[in-house]
């Protein structure tokens, strides 16, 4: 196991972990823009966030806005999670630096983006399909090499 830790190059591991945690705290961020949708929209999931003074309020939880937030958290999930364990694999295939660090930053701006494109300023397709597609492919790339270098 030392063996493979060697591969690991140091410039590489800084770069994973820069963007590694660029990506969480935009992760952590869309907690924060589905709740600011949530207040501006005043649309709950819960009955007890709903404000005491609508007696009639009841929970919604088909508001497009607030769902469209939620539903670019989820891809977050889908998406940077993966990348989050393939990217700690691929180092251990002593990847060139020069490919290795521009796939962690093509994957982390394309997410960026993504929730940029879907969330945030909606930009009407084609843009939400390519920075999903390209974090996508890097990140299946990364997969690819990874499962060659073990096979």
């Amino acid at each position: 196991m030392t063996t493979l830790l060697n591969n690991i190059n140091d410039e590489v591991f800084r770069t994973y972990v820069f963007w590694a945690a660029v990506l969480v705290v935009k992760m952590l961020a869309m907690s924060l823009l589905t709740g600011r949708q949530r207040f501006q929209k005043k649309v709950f999931a819960n009955p007890e966030d709903i404000k005491s003074s609508k007696k009639d309020a009841v929970p919604k939880f088909d508001d497009p806005d607030v769902e469209r937030v939620r539903r670019a958290h989820r891809n977050d999930l889908e998406n940077i999670l993966p990348f989050f364990t393939i990217g700690l694999l691929y180092m251990l295939t002593n990847p060139e630096p020069f490919i290795a660090i521009n796939l962690f930053r093509v994957v982390a701006i394309c997410r960026i983006l993504h929730t940029l494109v879907y969330a945030v300023v909606v930009i009407p397709q084609p843009a939400r399909g390519l920075s999903w597609g390209v974090a996508y492919m890097a990140t299946g790339y990364m997969a690819f090499k990874t499962i060659l270098f073990f096979l």
